[in-house]
């Protein structure tokens, strides 16, 4: 292992991979669950719910970048820990005798999508860009999900937002009436302001129309 890059950040060592986007690390604190940063990879499924499209491929991409024994630096952004205490962390690997961004890599490859999560947004542009190269080349997920049930949104083109409801940042949507619900919008998991008119955060966490 060559010198640590110049990120602020703490050295570990992966000790499983959970999916797309998660991982468990060793570091001189004891192990840890680390959810990376910016990138949201697909789920694995709950309560009798298949896998979402892409999810084997995305975890097994995380695993062959990340195996098991990798020593990894983990940079935080501005937030500590999710809600389900998860680490949030950019996480950075030695390769080819240079630094390289986990988090960036997953979306080029097509293993993840770009997501922004204020107040860590670091590296969102770096991210994005990312995802731009991957949907223009058809990679991972891009080429695999081809169902539009399935097929991540892809991120907003640059647009006016004269009479799109700012509680929506990420897509333009207009302010009720009518009022829309998770069924009349193909995007999910897009980020969620309040007052929120459309209730399209059920659960308050900030992120609308997570499944279905």
């Amino acid at each position: 292992m060559t010198a640590t890059p110049a990120i602020t950040g703490e050295t570990a060592q992966v000790v499983t991979v959970i999916d797309g986007d998660t991982l468990t690390v060793r570091t001189a604190s004891g192990e840890a669950v680390v959810r990376l940063i910016g990138i949201d990879a697909p789920e694995r499924g709950t309560a009798g719910q298949s896998a979402e499209c892409y999810f084997e491929e995305a975890t097994a991409t995380l695993r062959l970048l990340t195996p098991p024994g990798t020593i990894v630096i983990l940079e935080r952004d501005v937030s500590e820990t999710d809600r389900y205490g998860r680490l949030l962390r950019y996480v950075w690997i030695e390769q080819d005798g240079r630094w390289l961004l986990v988090n960036e890599e997953l979306v080029r490859r097509g293993a993840a999508v770009a997501r922004r999560y204020p107040p860590d947004v670091r590296y969102a542009d770096r991210l994005e860009a990312a995802q731009r190269q991957a949907q223009h080349e058809r990679r991972g997920l891009w080429d695999a999900c081809t169902a539009p049930s399935q097929s991540p949104a892809p991120l907003p083109a640059p647009s006016p937002r004269s009479g799109c409801d700012p509680s929506y940042p990420d897509l333009c949507l207009p302010p009720p009436p009518p009022d829309l619900d998770c069924r009349d919008i193909p995007q999910r998991r897009f980020r969620v302001l309040p007052p929120d008119p459309h209730r399209l955060d059920a659960d308050g966490d900030g992120i609308g129309c997570e499944s279905g």
